[in-house]
């Protein structure tokens, strides 16, 4: 057992001197659909190339023409990484083995967006049936920068890495060996790169879910959608809520980018979610002090990138008679998008041209518009309506259309297309609202400091809080008192990229209140040993609290919220119709290992060589043994004693 040890020690002893392990790689995975499959996988055993730094687009002939030493493991700069770019690559794959894109430290001032241009399109409500004129983004494009970069596929990997000492490494490994000197080709042995991604799933949904019964190759997209009504609702009665009418406010949870992990998005999804929370912070007291005549839903849908996975669930639960109200007890819809306020201090109220159509439909949406205004009043936003006919932008409130016409409104700061030059794309991130602070500030110092972006989405979070008071049945001269927190607004904004369960407990934290409740009790749903009925009206979340100074032990408290939460999953995976055009099929491909590494390379010729050497000293082996074992006898024999001798 010691020596098996020994042996397994200087394996690794040798493996860490000839490959170099990357930390800090994000890769491009698959995802399936109904009829194809996009993203980047790896051969099993990963892809090996020598490793290539792009200096230039030009400089591509190098990699699928010149080089003498394919295939290549291209690194680039994230301002290298375009369409044109990786089209090329693409195309040339024989001589690509993979591709590593740098991390960028600051964002290209042309914008990227590696959505489509019209996102979404095939599962809003705009169809042929509804508004074909308005189908396929035929009157606008939402998002004019999208290249379709991300529904893409690559037969290679694709990785992102931090811009850190592992970076530093790939650039000086290859200077020292792959870069060519005065136009001469680089000599052996030359740095090269393995990236391993290799992808279980392949085709499309309908044929990885029907290989999942034999072995799991994919996984349907899915989390939770989290929603709080402004009043306590009987969750564990489904179905219709007799004399209750409801007012859905939502917001979405999810964003993605070109590689798995890396979805900041924080206008397409962060600046609705934050102004939401606010709102809902902002009406806490006003909703309970006030005997409003209809409830406020706080709404978070997850997965609206991939086709409105959670809106089209809660819909469909809805329609089955399987949550907690139906849509006959909803009254209207009122969606924050993108709320970033890039260029201006304008808000534009989208509305859908079709449903409006009907008088009783058109009605109530004035009225939602004309509460809009009158919440925007001496607030420094502006709300206005787009000048002309035009289809509601990519928005969740679309699935609910898909079921009946509502009166409802979609909130952006853009009138016929994004303001958002980086939608679903890495560089959605904190710089592209413009979050900066002044210098020399301490990070504690920065913590507390409101920037001029918390103080905006605080402006718009006291705007639809006040409209939602006044919608729901609240006096207007009573909305002045109803104001977001500017500094909740900043601490939120910080924690907006976290996971869904952050945002159940800070929904909780934000519209709950702390009760005088025990930890175990707490835990177990119940205010008391003999409470039976809480649990079915509230969710209760404990809370571990601050220590006092001069003391480990926190101070913990219970919060009593209306916060809940169900299952976002298209509903093609309840029904098992994998090929319906109807929901979202999207699922992921399962994979083993996610690794990247880089080692130096011999020539072809020398590995040639070390090869015939070896197997020329295997048959010579062979061979020799085999002339021993024929002449044992004679090379190991030796005169035997006759066995009567004595001594």
């Amino acid at each position: 057992m010691h020596c098996l040890t020994c042996f397994c020690i200087n394996c690794n002893s040798v493996e860490n001197k000839i490959y170099v392990k990357l930390n800090y790689t994000v890769p491009c995975v698959r995802l399936l659909n109904s009829t194809h499959q996009i993203g980047c996988q790896s051969s099993l055993s990963g892809d090996v190339g020598v490793l290539h730094v792009l200096e230039s687009e030009e400089n591509l002939d190098f990699v699928l023409r010149n080089g003498r030493n394919p295939p290549y493991m291209v690194i680039m700069e994230s301002s290298l990484f375009t369409r044109s770019v990786m089209m090329k690559l693409k195309n040339g794959f024989s001589r690509v083995a993979g591709v590593a894109v740098v991390e960028p430290t600051s964002n290209p001032p042309d914008g990227f967006s590696p959505h489509t241009r019209c996102p979404n399109e095939n599962t809003g409500v705009y169809s042929e049936n509804y508004g074909p004129g308005l189908a396929h983004c035929n009157t606008t494009k939402w998002n004019p920068l999208g290249n379709g970069l991300s529904y893409e596929e690559f037969d290679f990997p694709i990785f992102s890495m931090k811009d850190d000492n592992d970076t530093q490494l790939l650039r000086q490994c290859y200077m020292d060996h792959n870069r060519p000197v005065n136009g001469s080709d680089p000599q052996y042995p030359l740095c090269a790169m393995q990236l391993s991604s290799h992808m279980s799933a392949v085709t499309s949904t309908p044929t990885c879910m029907r290989r999942n019964s034999i072995n799991m190759v994919c996984d349907p997209l899915s989390d939770q959608n989290i929603w709080a009504p402004s009043k306590p609702l009987n969750t564990t009665q489904n179905g219709h809520k007799a004399n209750e009418s409801v007012i859905i406010v939502s917001a979405r949870l999810d964003s993605r980018s070109f590689f798995s992990e890396i979805g900041p998005g924080a206008e397409s999804a962060a600046s609705g979610l934050v102004t939401l929370l606010a709102a809902a912070h902002a009406l806490r007291n006003a909703t309970q002090d006030a005997q409003l005549d209809r409830t406020i839903f706080y709404t978070f849908f997850h997965g609206e990138t991939f086709d409105y996975i959670g809106s089209s669930k809660m819909v469909y639960d809805m329609e089955k008679n399987q949550f907690p109200i139906d849509l006959d007890n909803v009254h209207s819809v009122l969606e924050i998008g993108q709320v970033g306020l890039h260029s201006s201090s304008n808000l534009w109220l989208h509305t859908d041209p079709v449903s409006m159509r009907n008088s009783s439909i058109q009605e109530e949406v004035k009225n939602l518009i004309a509460n809009l205004n009158s919440a925007a009043a001496g607030l420094n936003v502006s709300v206005k309506e787009p000048g002309v006919t035009q289809p509601l932008p990519p928005s969740s409130f679309q699935r609910f259309l898909r079921a009946r016409p509502f009166p409802g409104v979609v909130i952006e700061d853009y009138n016929s297309s994004f303001s958002n030059k980086y939608f679903q794309s890495m560089f959605d991130n904190a710089d592209s609202l413009n979050v900066s602070y002044p210098p020399n500030l301490t990070p504690e110092e920065q913590l507390n400091h409101v920037t001029d972006t918390a103080k905006s989405l605080a402006e718009v979070a006291t705007m639809v809080a006040r409209a939602l008071f006044i919608q729901a049945g609240g006096e207007k001269t009573q909305i002045s008192s109803i104001k977001a927190d500017e500094l909740m607004v900043r601490l939120v904004e910080q924690q907006a990229s976290l996971p869904t369960i952050l945002v159940k407990y800070l929904l909780a934290n934000l519209t709950g209140t702390a009760v005088n409740v025990t930890q175990e009790n707490c835990k177990n749903q119940k205010e008391s040993e003999d409470d039976k009925e809480s649990k079915h009206l509230y969710n209760y979340f404990w809370v571990p609290g601050a220590a006092p100074p001069n003391s480990t032990e926190r101070d913990g408290f219970c919060v009593r919220s209306t916060v809940h939460w169900s299952r976002a999953i298209s509903p093609a995976f309840l029904m098992e119709n994998y090929t319906t055009s109807e929901y979202s099929t999207w699922t992921e491909s399962r994979w083993k290992e996610i690794k990247g590494r880089i080692f130096l390379v011999a020539s072809h010729d020398l590995e040639m060589l070390t090869l015939g050497v070896g197997i020329g000293v295997l048959l010579s082996s062979l061979l020799l043994t085999y002339i021993m074992s024929s002449k044992a006898d004679i090379l190991f024999s030796s005169g035997r004693e006759p066995t009567s001798a004595t001594y």
